[in-house]
């Protein structure tokens, strides 16, 4: 068995990766941590998993060794914590933003201020697998990406890949805990009501992930809408060449022959014929499909998925069993739900 522990496990993604890691037959957790509910049991804050588990949360400080450490945490506590936490774990997973990017100036410019350890910008494998797979096997420094930025890259990536992408403008529509909002003031519910609003229209920062693994021309925005869980990205990719169908299908076939959590959905009928995130809540696929425009050189990319699963805790999840030379679906088997 490997042992893991999870740093920041009160949190929505944390509380996932608590799920798939306790029904995950080759991990055994360790400690879970949350300064706020230290000394409760994880049930108190994670009502699905009654029954469960009788770990508790403790303290950051009471963290013990183990071969993975995953970091769930506020913005900024992975890096300025990082040598401890490279001490605590042989792997360290982060499912957090600070070591995402590679660029010292990028990160400077999206996230408002300088990185705290520019000098580990670059030694983290970035999260996704189906990019990065052979990297990932000899990571022990593992950042997974946005959600926002999976569902993006994950849609457009063959089309970059096959070198027919002139440029991209990205509109993602995304659930409400996606932002870990609350229905009342410590409560642990994601808002269920209110209307449509605005939540990033420029300078997003997913955009630098989006840019930095797939360059070019790239713009992006994002809106929350009345769901809890999910992303839908709408790409509408600019094309340098007239792409019908069959070479449309050829481009994605040849990407994602084989791997085990995209599916390409594109059906000529029915209400099902695309990407839909209402179908993948629990699951870590990520659905793409794709619509030429007969009027001119676009195609329309549109790519679905659960945001805490495939855009954080399956996404670390599927990177672990990678790592490790485990079966890559281990623990992941979850189809989704239907109706949902």
């Amino acid at each position: 068995m490997i042992s893991v522990s999870i740093a920041g496990a009160s949190g929505y993604a944390g509380g996932e990766l608590l799920r798939l890691l306790l029904g995950h037959g080759d991990a055994e957790v360790r400690q879970i941590t949350s300064e706020r509910f230290a000394g409760r049991f994880a049930q108190r804050v994670h009502p699905n998993l009654r029954g469960r588990t009788r770990l508790r949360f403790s303290t950051l400080a009471d963290l013990t060794e183990c071969d993975v450490l995953f970091l769930c945490l506020p913005h900024g506590e992975s890096s300025r914590r990082i040598d401890d936490f490279r001490r605590l774990g042989g792997r360290v997973i982060d499912l957090g933003a600070d070591f995402r990017l590679r660029d010292p100036a990028e990160y400077e410019r999206f996230y408002g201020g300088p990185h705290p350890r520019p000098d580990l910008l670059g030694s983290f494998v970035y999260g996704i697998a189906e990019l990065g797979r052979d990297a990932l096997v000899r990571a022990d420094l593992v950042a997974c990406a946005g959600c926002n930025a999976t569902a993006a890259i994950l849609g457009l990536h063959p089309l970059y890949r096959a070198g027919v992408a002139d440029s991209a403008v990205i509109e993602v529509k995304v659930g409400s805990s996606e932002a870990g909002n609350r229905s009342t003031p410590g409560s642990h519910h994601p808002e269920r009501s209110g209307a449509m609003r605005s939540y990033k229209p420029t300078g997003h920062r997913h955009l630098a992930e989006i840019r930095a693994a797939l360059g070019g021309d790239i713009h992006f925005s994002a809106t929350s809408v009345e769901m809890v869980r999910g992303v839908l990205a709408t790409c509408h990719v600019f094309v340098n060449r007239d792409l019908d169908d069959k070479a449309l299908w050829r481009i994605y076939r040849s990407a994602y022959a084989g791997e085990p959590f995209v599916r390409l959905v594109k059906e000529r009928s029915g209400i099902h014929r695309y990407p839909d995130p209402h179908l993948l809540g629990g699951s870590n696929y990520c659905d793409v499909g794709f619509e030429r425009d007969p009027l001119a050189n676009r195609v329309v990319v549109m790519s679905a998925i659960d945001n805490l699963m495939k855009g954080a805790a399956g996404q670390a999840v599927q990177a672990f069993n990678v790592m490790h030379g485990l079966p890559e679906t281990r623990g992941l088997e979850f189809p989704g739900l239907h109706p949902a």
